[in-house]
């Protein structure tokens, strides 16, 4: 059965692009991810290093002014796919699970929301981001495109799609942590050269906190996926955190700033 490919809003009408049906295909995403693939590691390397020093030094900073704790509970949700909605995890050991506890750690108490579907493409994301939006957020992590990556579907259909999910956040005030993917080399130069800058342009375009690549140090190391090759298994959603987490928490800064 194909997505449903219109939401209705204020009798608006938002239409994402499709490129095929987003029903989960989980042979062929794993056999496109296991046939060889190298990332091009290198790309944007140098600068994601001094973009995330330059975030974990702010993060420092805003811990050393003892702020770091938001006095009411910030309610954090994680919009994505499988990576985040717990496949192949036992319950309570999901991306947006462990991403709690660690915050309740560092003194942010908070209420996570895990909006992860397994197998969602951008398309998808931007059928239900009305309905996700309805438990009023306070901030949005969003992991979107590995699928559309992983499929071979058009990167201009996808930027589309993920910045029609972004100017519906920004409409509402939310603000994001935009987390980005890499295109395997199997998939052609031409296709990375079109895919990898989408998430970049988006994140300037909206002025978001960015990840460049969610999998960063995680993607093609046995020891931190699942035997699928594809899902990070619990060491892996540890490493992913500790890369993530000085972009979140400036975001938190911000959110506190906006509470307080």
């Amino acid at each position: 059965m194909p997505c449903i490919d219109v939401t209705l809003r204020a009798n608006k009408a938002i239409t994402p692009v499709f490129d095929m049906e987003c029903e989960e295909d989980n042979a062929k995403v794993q056999k496109a991810y296991n046939n060889n693939i190298t990332y091009n590691s290198h790309i944007d390397g140098r600068r994601t290093g001094i973009w995330m020093a330059l975030r974990a030094l702010f993060a420092a900073l805003f811990f050393l002014s003892g702020a770091n704790a938001i006095a009411q509970p910030v309610k954090i949700m994680v919009f994505g796919d499988s990576l985040v909605a717990g496949f192949g995890l036992p319950p309570g050991a999901a991306f947006p699970d462990i991403l709690a506890q660690n915050l309740i750690q560092q003194g942010y108490q908070n209420e996570m929301i895990n909006a992860g579907v397994s197998g969602d493409t951008t398309a998808g994301g931007v059928t239900r981001i009305d309905w996700a939006l309805a438990d009023r957020p306070d901030a949005v992590v969003l992991v979107l495109g590995g699928n559309d990556m992983l499929r071979g579907l058009r990167p201009a259909a996808s930027e589309q799609n993920l910045r029609i999910i972004l100017s519906r956040l920004a409409d509402e005030g939310v603000p994001v942590l935009l987390c980005g993917m890499l295109a395997p080399e199997n998939l052609g130069a031409d296709y990375a050269a079109e895919f990898n800058p989408l998430y970049p342009r988006l994140a300037a375009e909206f002025t978001t906190y960015f990840m460049p690549f969610f999998l960063q140090d995680v993607a093609l190391v046995p020891a931190l996926n699942q035997p699928d090759g594809l899902h990070p298994n619990s060491s892996g959603i540890d490493v992913i955190i500790q890369n993530l987490m000085p972009e979140l928490l400036a975001l938190l800064a911000s959110v506190g700033e906006k509470k307080g």
